[in-house]
């Protein structure tokens, strides 16, 4: 026997193959194989396609095999928008809000992300990777297999770096792919609230080159919204962080239009998130560009605000991606399915659409289109197994939890009982 793996009986296979970004009409195509099989060898998908033909290749004759019984097999979930490492949590604000208070009330009383930034600070490192590993965890419990995790919850030098050394550490000894993010201009801290300029330095000429020096980040994100940063103020802060190497994401247009998707698109961002408050003509310019469109519905769910106009967006040829937004305030839900399922429900993709945005889509956010997001061979086996016998049930039973297995780099990472061939406990079991 070979040391390859041969998971057969998938009654379908979602391959995502094809073009990369996916735009338009080539979003809703899933590229379905029925009576499907894949060839794992080692971290690698060495073949992909009809059961037949995959089970007639000699390494798959030699391969240990495990039957998956008709379930449905996607590439592992990608999550391109999280605030992973954080202390504590925000119920009392959850309760306001339940009460009438408006996000920015609340954040005007000292509460929202400079209530994370207290807890943060006075957080040890050690803390916070054990919070954190529990919830990659449940991640991966719920198929997602990479997230992109920002910082931003410490708004000073030793706290963001703090954060930022956290995820890298956290990379090195649990199998979830994290993708660092430096987002130390998420809200002006309160000892600068009445000089934001300083602390826009601070970010540009300390911050930024810390992180990029100790290599800590791949992205630099600014929240430039109402409240937190204007779109000047974002412009020089990210082009900061391109001097140094750091790609620019931004999170746009959530609670005001700022004109941040424009700037997004000016400055040629990787990506622009939330875009709840974007307008037509905001629409009909990031459907011409280059720009993925990260939407955000578990944070409009949460907030009890409306959903991004999503159906305008792919509809315009927008590049959409869909994320959970996971963080203690806003979005705290760590399913990717039930994003996919407010995708569904709330901003009116279809099924096909939303799992495209939330695998090929988000990959090429966060520039891994080359490896994950698609089912083909010479990609990473990276792959999710939900327990139903049609994709469109994942969004369809919302809130239900249906992942049978989530494999990352060809290794079991999550496995719930019922799948033959595997164990009925496997690490990262939840």
């Amino acid at each position: 026997m070979s040391g390859a793996l041969l998971l057969t009986g998938i009654g379908q296979l979602l391959t995502l193959r094809g073009a990369v970004p996916r735009r338009g009409w080539a979003l809703a195509d899933p590229g379905i194989i029925r009576d499907a099989a894949v060839l794992v060898r080692g971290d690698r998908i060495a073949a992909a396609g009809p059961r037949r033909e995959i089970e007639r290749l000699p390494e798959a004759r030699r391969a240990r095999k495990t039957d998956l019984g008709g379930r449905v097999m996607l590439p592992g979930l990608v999550d391109s928008h999280t605030h992973l490492v954080f202390a504590g949590s925000r119920l009392e604000e959850y309760e306001l809000r339940l009460a009438g208070a408006t996000y920015e009330e609340i954040a005007r009383a000292g509460g929202g992300i400079q209530s994370s930034v207290r807890g943060l600070r006075a957080a040890r490192p050690a803390e916070l990777e054990r919070g954190a590993l529990a919830r990659l965890v449940q991640f991966a419990a719920h198929g997602t297999t990479t997230v992109e995790s920002k910082s931003g919850y410490g708004l000073d030098l030793a706290n963001e770096l703090k954060i930022l050394r956290v995820q890298r550490a956290l990379a090195r000894r649990q199998p979830v792919e994290i993708v660092s993010t430096f987002l130390g201009a998420h809200v002006v801290p309160p000892e600068y609230r009445r000089r934001p300029q300083a602390y826009v330095d601070l970010v540009t000429r300390r911050m930024i080159p810390a992180v990029a020096r100790e290599r800590l980040a791949e992205f630099c994100d600014v929240f430039c919204d109402r409240g937190a940063f204007t779109p000047g103020q974002a412009r020089a802060i990210l082009a900061a962080g391109r001097a140094w190497g750091l790609e620019p994401r931004l999170h746009a247009d959530q609670l005001a239009r700022t004109g941040a998707a424009r700037l997004a698109i000016e400055i040629r961002a990787a990506s622009a998130d939330h875009l709840d408050r974007v307008t037509g003509s905001d629409i009909a310019q990031l459907g011409r560009s280059g720009v993925v469109c990260t939407l955000l519905p578990g944070a409009s769910l949460h907030l009890g605000v409306p959903f991004a106009p999503g159906r305008a967006l792919v509809d315009a040829g927008a590049i959409v991606a869909l994320a959970t937004d996971f963080n203690p305030g806003t979005s705290p839900t760590l399913s990717l399915p039930m994003a996919i399922s407010l995708a569904c429900a709330g901003m009116r993709l279809a099924p096909a659409e939303a799992i495209a945005a939330a695998t090929v889509n988000a990959a090429y956010s966060l520039r891994r289109h080359d490896r994950i997001g698609t089912i083909e061979a010479g990609k990473q086996a990276d792959l999710a197994v939900f327990d139903v016998a049609d994709y469109r049930e994942i969004p369809y039973y919302f809130g239900v939890h249906l992942t049978s297995m989530t494999l990352k780099r060809g290794k079991i990472v999550y496995a719930r009982d019922g799948v033959r061939g595997w164990p009925r406990s496997a690490p990262g079991d939840a």
